[in-house]
């Protein structure tokens, strides 16, 4: 970093050290009240509900840490543009810089240079580190909680799988249904069969396993009933282990059963492949939101560095409790706008694309009209 800044000139040097100083702060303070809010209360509870042990309990303390990380990754990007810029105000640098020729444009420059370089690191952050310590923290949890929302995830799994009749229609081919999965195993699994919108077939089995060698599925102490079109058995076969060859979509849902906040970017679209055949039209919708929102929530450090640097240099008597007080509307204002959008993307009203992406396209056409305003 400091190779980097040697060769910036002195401005860009001068407001960029200031920039990471605030910064460094505001993120420590954000995601230690964050993390401590949000996890001590509720692993109290469960230590004393469930029998939590304590060294478990402060694992999943440590692992929730870099998602209140995250979260505090943009707020305190927007609180430290604020107070900086609101700091070179009140002190009349701004003035200053303008009196020899630099435009506002200029000196908020290194305000937004800065951004990009925090919402690279958020987006890094939030695809290698948060989603893989969020799944760890549910996963410790697990084994010692009657029901958390991994476990939950893997009891009455449900998936239908339909088949293409024309261009526009399909029609359920199967339907899985499973009690639980163990990690290893499904157990009592039901699988039924249509052909020509009629039922034919019923597979029940105490457990079912996926080869991979084979591709097949192996069968444990079931039966196989095939019906006529009147619903009667016409055969009823028991056995103690049958294969049969089906597609591997089912096994390959119950693995990666997590919530969209436990994957990254990568593993949330082949799960949406999976569950494209589902036929699930509101978990598809669900998905394709959570999918663009993780790509656009780190650029909200863009949007809150140009809001922060405008406001701040628009306002000179602005004091750091001022400076928090803002910071709490502008990010309540933006979360609540988020919340909207999202829910009017996973009800069909807007595509996933502007459900997730129009807050930051609001919000970098204010900032920018904001600018523009005070340029003169």
């Amino acid at each position: 970093m400091k190779f980097i800044l040697v060769k910036l000139p002195i401005l860009d040097r001068y407001l960029f050290s200031q920039l990471i100083i605030f910064l460094i702060f505001s993120v420590s303070l954000f995601a230690a009240v964050g993390v401590t809010i949000g996890t001590v209360s509720e692993l109290t509870y469960k230590i004393n509900e469930y029998n939590l042990p304590l060294s478990t309990a402060i694992l999943v303390f440590i692992l929730k840490i870099p998602e209140y990380t995250a979260y505090a990754l943009p707020i305190g990007t927007l609180l430290t543009t604020l107070l900086v810029y609101g700091r070179l105000n009140s002190d009349r640098e701004l003035v200053a810089f303008r009196s020899v020729g630099l435009s506002l444009y200029r000196i908020i420059t290194p305000a937004i240079a800065f951004s990009i370089l925090i919402t690279g690191i958020s987006f890094f952050f939030n695809e290698l580190v948060v989603p893989a310590a969020n799944y760890q923290a549910n996963l410790l949890q697990s084994s010692f909680l009657e029901e958390t929302e991994l476990t939950l995830q893997r009891k009455d799994i449900f998936y239908p799988e339909y088949q293409d009749t024309t261009a526009q229609d399909k029609e359920l081919k199967r339907l899985y249904y499973s009690e639980k999965f163990d990690g290893k195993r499904l157990v009592n699994m039901t699988i039924m069969t249509w052909s020509k919108d009629r039922l034919n077939q019923i597979i029940t089995a105490k457990y079912a396993k996926w080869d991979q060698d084979k591709e097949v599925w192996q069968l444990i102490e079931g039966q196989e009933e095939k019906l006529t079109g009147s619903l009667l058995s016409t055969e009823v076969k028991q056995f103690d282990y049958q294969e049969i060859s089906l597609p591997a979509t089912f096994f390959e849902l119950v693995k990666v059963q997590r919530s969209p906040e436990e994957m990254s970017l990568r593993q949330a679209k082949n799960y949406l492949n999976l569950i494209i055949e589902s036929g699930s039209v509101k978990k598809i919708k669900l998905l394709q939101v959570r999918i663009q929102q993780k790509m656009a929530f780190p650029s909200i450090c863009l949007v809150f560095a140009l809001v922060g640097a405008t406001l701040g240099s628009a306002h000179s008597t602005i004091n750091k409790s001022q400076g928090f007080g803002l910071c709490v509307v502008i990010v309540f204002s933006y979360y609540l706008l988020g919340f909207l959008s999202g829910s009017l993307g996973i009800a069909g009203w807007l595509s996933p694309f502007l459900a997730a992406w129009s807050p930051n396209f609001l919000g970098l056409g204010i900032s920018g009209w904001l600018l523009k305003s005070i340029n003169h």
